[in-house]
């Protein structure tokens, strides 16, 4: 009898703390929500690692859609995404060409609807100072949020062309008013 009471016990203690640590996990992600669904826009810096190449910039992202990026790099390179198109100015060379995101998984960061659909979907993983997200739809898709405050902290990627990208940001600004033309397409040259 003394054996079956140990068991109980021991049964007991593992149920509850696989219960704690799922409730937990909801938890961090019922928060994550809220603050996604409280953001209209962001301002950050970005890192983005493309196949083993470094590009550095500082965009504005605004939901739905809505997406202005300036590379620091020496053809000034300008990305300007408005809900389905994409149009990348070198301004250095006066050169633009556009293309249609259709198929590109930026997508699932410029639209809140398919970002919460990932958070409430995506498999969640704890770091020490970051929360993982997990998503399989047609490519893998893992988004990093800082553990402390929630934020978003940047997206890991492949591309319509098999590129793994890995995005890394620091908001600057969030819930901004950006000026009417922010996110103007430019003329194809």
């Amino acid at each position: 009898m003394l054996v079956n009471v140990k068991f109980f016990k021991k049964k007991f203690l593992i149920s509850f703390f696989l219960l704690i640590t799922t409730s937990l996990l909801a938890n961090e992600k019922d928060q994550i929500i809220a603050q996604l669904n409280s953001l209209n826009s962001l301002e950050f810096t970005f890192d983005q690692l493309i196949n083993e190449k470094t590009e550095k910039g500082s965009c504005l992202l605004e939901f739905p859609g809505k997406l202005k990026c300036n590379y620091f790099d020496d053809k000034k390179k300008e990305l300007v995404i408005n809900n389905k198109r994409l149009a990348i100015t070198q301004k250095r060379y006066n050169k633009t060409y556009h293309y249609p995101i259709s198929k590109s998984p930026f997508l699932n960061i410029l639209y809140k609807d398919k970002l919460l659909e990932i958070v409430q979907s995506g498999k969640l993983e704890l770091t020490d100072q970051k929360i993982k997200l997990v998503y399989f739809v047609d490519n893998e898709i893992t988004i990093f949020f800082d553990k402390k405050n929630l934020d978003l902290e940047g997206w890991e990627i492949k591309d319509q062309y098999n590129n793994n990208i890995n995005f890394s940001l620091k908001i600057v600004a969030k819930n901004d008013v950006f000026k009417k033309g922010t996110f103007k397409l430019p003329e194809i040259n």
